[in-house]
């Protein structure tokens, strides 16, 4: 499977064909998706914010990340204006759906790191001590008539 899929790109293919989880875990198994998902559920972001709160996280693999949680449709890359303008990155409402796993992934941590006594976030901006609001973990996405690679970018 091809992790690094150039913008515009949705033909990664599923490892397991016809297997929901392969499929789930195609758009967000990485090791950063789920935790962009989860700072993008409390806010868009520039992505120099969200290399801000990502320390560990390298420009270029925060990148790749961002343009496969956008290939899958999940995040919208907004562009601000003329370049060098700097991009937005919000959830879509189809990546708002995915927000009720994100939350029981957050939980489920939590209940990890208090069992085998880890870590806990070295500052508030790199945590995830927040839960979702049960109110955007549950809106259902509309129904969308074209995927999301049919669409320009940044248009």
């Amino acid at each position: 499977m091809n992790k690094k899929a150039p913008p515009g790109n949705l033909t990664r293919p599923n490892p397991l064909p016809g297997c929901p989880m392969a499929a789930a875990f195609a758009a967000i198994g990485g090791k950063w998706k789920l935790t962009l998902v989860y700072w993008l559920a409390h806010g868009e972001s520039h992505f120099a914010g969200l290399r801000r709160r990502g320390a560990p996280i390298t420009p270029k693999v925060l990148a790749e990340q961002l343009r496969e949680l956008e290939a899958d449709g999940l995040v919208e890359r907004v562009v601000t204006g003329p370049v060098p303008a700097p991009v937005i990155y919000r959830l879509t409402p189809y990546g708002t759906t995915v927000l009720p796993v994100v939350e029981s992934v957050r939980v489920w941590g939590e209940t990890h790191l208090q069992r085998t006594h880890g870590e806990t976030a070295v500052n508030e901006a790199m945590g995830c001590a927040h839960p979702i609001s049960s109110e955007l973990a549950r809106q259902p996405a509309p129904v969308r008539d074209q995927p999301p690679h049919a669409q320009r970018r940044g248009a």
